[in-house]
C-alpha cells in the first residue's frame, strides 16, 4: 500500500514508525511548492503531515541543542505517567537549584496542580514548572528523564538525547527530523494542544495572582491556526520554534532551530507560510531540498 492510499490515521501512525532519515529525504504525493523560502534558521524542516511530504528542509539531520523544545517531551512522559492532573505539587528547593540558571516567578513553596505546571511549562516555557512536573513523576526525576529517552526511542528519534526536563542543558539534543516526530506525537494529546496554544494563564503564587503569557506571539494571531507549538532559547541552541499549523488547508509541521535574534524564528515561520500560500500549485513527486 502506497502512502497516498492510506487513511489519514494510517498515514500518521506509519509516519511515526519511519526512520528519521527517510522523513528528511523523500516526498510523495502532495504538490511541492516552487523555489525555497528564504529562512534564516540554521536547521529547518517543513513537512505536510498528511503523507509525510517534506516540502522544504535545511540541514534536517544536524544534531543540535534544542533548548525548551525539550518541554514537549517532558509533557508527553508526564501525561503517559497517568497521574492526576488535579493533584497538587509543591515546588521544592531542589527545583530551584536545578533551574537557577534561569529566572522564574514561581517561588519555593508554591503549590500548583500538575496540570497547571504543564500548562506553564508549555505555554510560558516556565523552567521551574517543568522541573517540578518531571520530579513529581512516579519514577522521580531520574525515572522521568529515563522515560523521556525511552519515548524518543519509541518514536524513532534516533539522534535525540535528553538529560534534563527543561532544556537548560546543552546535553539535550535532537535533529529537526527527530523533532518533527515529537511534534506529531504531541499533536495526539489534547492537553498539549490546549496548554501549548493558550494565550495566558493566571495562577496563585503565595498571596499573589500572577498572569503568565505565551512565548509564541503567533498564538494570538487570528490568521494563524496553530494546534501545537513550543519555543526555546539558550545561548548554545539559539532561538528555536516548532509548530503544527494548518496552512492552505494542510496540516503542516514546522521545525526551526538555531535562529538568531528574538524575531527571526517568527519571521521564518511567516516566510514559510507566505511561500506555501504563493506556491500552492507546485509540482509533484519532487525531492525536498536538503542542504
Amino acid at each position: 500500500m502506497t502512502p497516498a492510499m492510506r487513511t489519514p490515521f494510517q498515514r500518521r501512525n506509519w509516519l511515526l514508525a519511519l526512520p528519521a532519515s527517510l522523513i528528511a529525504t523523500f516526498s510523495w504525493s502532495q504538490p511541492l511548492p516552487q523555489g525555497k523560502p528564504q529562512t534564516k534558521s540554521a536547521s529547518v524542516l517543513v513537512m505536510d503531515e498528511a503523507d509525510a511530504t517534506v516540502l522544504y528542509s535545511k540541514q534536517p539531520q544536524k544534531v543540535m541543542p534544542v533548548a525548551s523544545i525539550t518541554k514537549l517531551m517532558t509533557a508527553l512522559v508526564v501525561i503517559d505517567d497517568k497521574q492526576p492532573m488535579d493533584e497538587v505539587v509543591t515546588l521544592l528547593q531542589t527545583d530551584r537549584d536545578r533551574t537557577k540558571a534561569s529566572a522564574s516567578r514561581l517561588a519555593v513553596g508554591t503549590k500548583l496542580t500538575r496540570g497547571e505546571l504543564l500548562h506553564l511549562a508549555l505555554m510560558s516555557s516556565e523552567n521551574r514548572a517543568a522541573q517540578a512536573a518531571c520530579r513529581a513523576h512516579s519514577g522521580g526525576l531520574s525515572g522521568c528523564i529515563k522515560a523521556m529517552n525511552a519515548k524518543a526511542k519509541a518514536l524513532g528519534m534516533k539522534n535525540s538525547r535528553f538529560v534534563d526536563p527543561t532544556g537548560l542543558s546543552s546535553g539535550n539534543v535532537a535533529t529537526a527530523s527527530d523533532l518533527a516526530k515529537m511534534v506529531l506525537a504531541a499533536s495526539h494529546q489534547p492537553l498539549i494542544q490546549k496548554f501549548s496554544t493558550s494565550e495566558h494563564l493566571t495562577v496563585k503564587v503565595g498571596r499573589q495572582m500572577l498572569e503568565f503569557r505565551n512565548t509564541n506571539s503567533l498564538t494570538s494571531k487570528d490568521d494563524w491556526d496553530i494546534s501545537v507549538q513550543k519555543t526555546g532559547f539558550t545561548q548554545d541552541a539559539g532561538q528555536c520554534l516548532v509548530m503544527r499549523a494548518t496552512i492552505q488547508d494542510r496540516p503542516t509541521v514546522i521545525v526551526l532551530l538555531n535562529s538568531f535574534g528574538k524575531l527571526t524564528r517568527v519571521a521564518d515561520a511567516r516566510r514559510i507560510r507566505r511561500w506555501m500560500e504563493s506556491n500552492s500549485g507546485g509540482s509533484t513527486l519532487a525531492r525536498a531540498s536538503n542542504k
